[in-house]
């Protein structure tokens, strides 16, 4: 657990090591979280807030980018660990943290239920009352320190982004694409986008992605993995792949049968491609299996969008 600005990174232990990350913020002997993985992760939240020597009571906001269960799955669980806290989330999320069943019922479509039942648990419901809604441009304070939301779409169109004002960064959920410690070379880090079902909407995504950059943030702080600089770089790269991921899209949906496994194919080639020419050295098959899950529900993701906006 790394800190800058009182700012620490927590693993949540989902999937596997430095894959899902939440956040810990500390001011003035209050603190909040950013996103807090699944049920599962509520013991790692609580004693990445006793390392700091603060307990439950000390914890006045959790803040979740979106509601996707990697994020937001643990929320009810860990709520019911803070008696002070209140949850932060977009409005088109804020339903689905008081009543989980739409939710339940659409991760179980694209993970299954034994999957559901072993990654997840079951998912827990908050109390509206301790419910806050963050539209675009939404500001709050951690013990003074200013915070604010900005609606994020082209992930999830429930998607917030969080800018804290003393660090100079943004917290981006997946809105800023996946950056694993893996693939740091000499030349720094490399972000991925991320386009899980359902709601991956391209041009959104990269409009969100230069909101973020009209602020000249120092830093990054992507749930998929850990503190980033060098934003402007990275967004260039988040660009050219996510037209080429609809370039891939395109050809796999209409070149005949089987356009999912046409389009995994082009995915990993394209990602494999963007990393050698970063420099990592790692074997093929190494890549491929830091990346399998998120290629998997990529080609998901982009079919969906392909779909849909054939049909419109």
């Amino acid at each position: 657990m790394s800190a800058e600005h009182g700012i620490y990174t927590i693993d949540t232990g989902f999937h596997r090591p430095r894959f899902d990350a939440a956040y810990l913020m500390v001011e003035e002997g209050r603190a909040a979280f950013i996103d807090c993985g699944t049920n599962h992760s509520v013991p790692r939240m609580l004693e990445a807030l006793a390392a700091q020597g603060l307990g439950p009571g000390d914890v006045d906001w959790l803040v979740l980018t979106h509601v996707h269960l990697d994020h937001a799955g643990g929320a009810g669980a860990l709520m019911r660990e803070l008696p002070r806290a209140r949850l932060l989330v977009h409005p088109r999320g804020a339903p689905h943290m008081i009543d989980p069943s739409r939710l339940i019922a659409g991760a179980t479509a694209v993970y299954g239920e034994a999957e559901m039942a072993r990654s997840y648990g079951t998912i827990l419901p908050v109390a509206a009352e301790r419910v806050v809604e963050a539209p675009d441009g939404h500001e709050f304070a951690l013990a003074g320190r200013p915070l604010r939301c900005i609606d994020t779409p082209g992930h999830a169109r429930h998607h917030l982004c969080l800018w804290d004002a003393r660090s100079r960064s943004w917290f981006t959920g997946d809105t800023f694409g996946l950056s694993y410690r893996e693939f740091d070379t000499a030349q720094g880090a490399i972000a991925i986008p991320t386009s899980s079902p359902v709601q991956f909407e391209p041009e959104a995504l990269k409009a969100s992605i230069r909101r973020l950059l009209d602020a000249s943030p120092t830093a990054m702080y992507p749930t998929h993995y850990g503190r980033v600089e060098e934003a402007e770089r990275l967004a260039d790269g988040l660009f050219v792949l996510v037209d080429g991921m609809v370039e891939a899209v395109r050809h796999a949906a209409t070149a005949g049968d089987d356009a999912h496994a046409r389009l995994v194919e082009a995915l990993r080639t394209l990602y494999l491609g963007h990393l050698r020419a970063h420099g990592v050295a790692l074997p093929t098959a190494e890549v491929l299996e830091v990346l399998g899950v998120d290629i998997e529900l990529n080609a998901q993701g982009l079919l969906v969008w392909w779909q849909r906006t054939a049909s419109a």
